[in-house]
């Protein structure tokens, strides 16, 4: 599966329509806030992300986009359906009283074999729907936006309805993401204090000189956490990030937004590496529309987005800091596989805390040796984890974590008749995919981004080959045993989280490619002497990077063929053309005009196709 974002989110699309439709009636993904909204982020996240697949706007839909959704109707159509299904979703997962719905419903499972989550843990509130309903309703937002710029009065009028009902679901989830933020202390001597020493100290020195070290590094977070915690002398330590939940002990957030009631918090006061990860997520949403949020947001609203995201940020620069503490030449996440303070070992974990540093570095210039060093990590959990080598077919028990998954616990929810419930993960490998692409996207060399693009299709490969064959869900995901032949037919199902995971990572290459073309025109040295622009093909060093020839500037065709032939040069792998990312087209025979081939280079024979 080579990666072509714009074609595959329209595949996607069209059998995400077809999963979705029963007769004429939108089916809800999963019978629970979380499934539904991935369901709907299948559609919505690229349609608000990527300018060319937008759906809001009949006028501006292209022929491939209308022909992918056109179960949904005509052009005109489409967006006045997802009206429809987007107010319905908010109205199911809206109480009696007015209060967003956060549950986690069928993704709390509980510890005991034969035994269901109480009535009441079905209800509790989890971070992992605050945060998709951020990412959802932000999408929604900026739908509704743009939709009532074209539509006749009723229709902008559910419009604008739709986009006061998304307002307070997000101001909700953001005050739930607020009061699930946490900071728990503890002894160096202590059991998580021995295991972050453990991971922290990769030169096995003393555990004070390595807490010395570590306190003088944390430093700037430490200042920024000041109103959250006190650390009483070199033999604290501390972790920050999110809960599974609201803590338990969490005071109500003085608001004027217009929320509902706000929950008791059950979770356990600590961190979990999983849930910060989530949230981060989220908080990146906002951030990622920081330009838009002063038009779509109230002062209010604007004044959570600002306290999330200082708190994201802190949490982004302590995760980071401890990956990559230098000991003797080595970082903790180097050291697979990542142990948490509570002693749970998994490569999951290492992927987690390896992502919060690829997104440190994705505001700052990284070194290249640095983003090498992460893409190796990368390599080796693609490599371990059966993703890009093959799995024995005696190695039942890491093929089992690919579809019965890594289950843990959510500490605290347990109550006096009901167990401990727990959380399961399985899509490590397209979170793999999505920390690639996003490595690719800022690797400043050329043979770095080639490997991470490499890596990338390697994933994609896989990921290719557990999409479904068949209904319900076709063409969607997951079917584990199109890989593992560990795992039976039994074991899939359409999982809407996993889909819209990989809809997540298409999203992110393709953001990718608009960057790469965006760029500004670099000349060779040539060109410097010359002082006349070179043709696209004359100067390989650069030639991801140059514009269209002149001649080319007006001729569609002619921008077709050199925005191909120019990729392809620059990931170096031969000349077999998969055909246009971005552009949605079929590989194609490429020439490029005499005047525009370097000096000593023959195209022919060199069996393009």
């Amino acid at each position: 599966m080579h990666i072509q974002p714009r074609q595959q989110i329209l595949d996607i699309w069209r059998y995400t329509v077809r999963a979705s439709l029963e007769g004429n009636r939108w089916r809800p993904g999963g019978g629970n806030s979380i499934s539904d909204a991935e369901q709907l982020l299948c559609l919505m996240s690229p349609s608000t992300e990527l300018d060319q697949l937008r759906i809001s706007r009949p006028d501006l839909l292209s022929p491939d986009v209308e022909d992918a959704l056109r179960d949904l109707g005509e052009a005109i159509e489409i967006p006045q359906r997802l009206l429809v299904i987007l107010t319905a979703y908010i109205n199911r997962y809206t109480g009696q009283d007015g209060t967003p719905v956060f549950s986690g419903g069928s993704y709390l499972r509980s510890s005991v074999d034969g035994m269901e989550p109480s009535p009441e843990q079905d209800q509790w509130d989890v971070v992992y729907s605050y945060a998709i309903s951020v990412r959802l309703m932000l999408a929604i937002i900026g739908f509704t936006r743009d939709h009532q710029r074209v539509a006749k009065s009723d229709a902008a009028e559910q419009a604008l309805t739709l986009e006061d009902l998304a307002s307070r679901r997000l101001s909700a989830a953001m005050v739930g993401l607020l009061r699930s933020f946490t900071v728990s202390t503890f002894a160096l001597d202590s059991v998580a204090g021995s295991h972050l020493m453990r991971m922290a100290d990769q030169g096995r020195q003393k555990p004070e000189k390595t807490a010395e070290k570590l306190h003088e590094a944390l430093r700037e977070v430490l200042a920024g956490l000041r109103d959250d915690v006190t650390i009483e002398g070199p033999r604290w330590l501390f972790e920050c990030g999110w809960s599974w939940g609201v803590v338990r002990g969490a005071s109500p957030i003085e608001t004027s937004a217009v929320i509902g009631r706000q929950p008791e918090g059950v979770a356990h006061n600590a961190p979990d590496l999983y849930f910060t990860t989530v949230a981060l997520e989220a908080a990146r949403a906002l951030a990622a529309n920081r330009t838009m949020l002063p038009a779509w947001l109230d002062p209010e609203q604007l004044r959570l987005v600002q306290q999330l995201g200082v708190r994201a940020e802190l949490v982004r620069m302590h995760w980071a800091t401890i990956a990559t503490l230098e000991s003797d030449g080595a970082w903790p996440v180097e050291d697979l596989p990542w142990r948490t303070t509570d002693g749970r070992e998994s490569e999951y974990y290492s992927l987690l805390v390896a992502g919060s540093v690829l997104s440190q570095m994705t505001g700052e210039r990284p070194a290249e040796d640095r983003l090498r060093r992460l893409l190796t990590i990368l390599e080796r959990l693609a490599e371990r984890n059966g993703v890009t080598a093959r799995m024995p077919g005696d190695d039942v028990g890491a093929a089992r974590n690919h579809y019965q998954g890594m289950s843990f616990p959510l500490i605290g929810s347990e109550t006096p008749t009901s167990p401990q419930l727990t959380w399961n993960l399985v899509d490590i490998a397209p979170a793999l995919l999505k920390r690639t692409v996003e490595l690719a996207a800022i690797s400043p060399s050329g043979a770095l981004r080639r490997a991470a693009i490499d890596l990338a299709d390697r994933i994609g490969d896989h990921l290719a080959l557990r999409r479904r064959p068949d209904s319900p869900g076709e063409g969607l995901w997951d079917s584990p045993a199109g890989v593992f032949s560990q795992a039976g037919a039994a074991e899939g199902r359409l999982d809407w989280g996993y889909t819209e995971r990989v809809v997540d990572c298409l999203v992110a290459a393709a953001r990718k490619v608009s960057r790469q073309r965006a760029r500004p025109a670099k000349t060779c040295p040539s060109d410097r002497a010359s002082r006349r622009p070179t043709p696209i093909a004359s100067c390989t060093r650069w030639v991801a990077w140059r514009q269209p020839a002149e001649g080319a500037r007006d001729n569609p065709g002619a921008r077709e063929r050199v925005t191909l032939v120019a990729r392809k040069r620059s990931h170096g792998a031969g000349w077999r053309l998969q055909a246009g990312i971005g552009e949605g087209l079929r590989a194609k025979r490429v020439e490029f005009p005499t005047r525009d081939c370097p000096r000593g280079v023959s195209l022919k024979g060199r069996g393009m196709s």
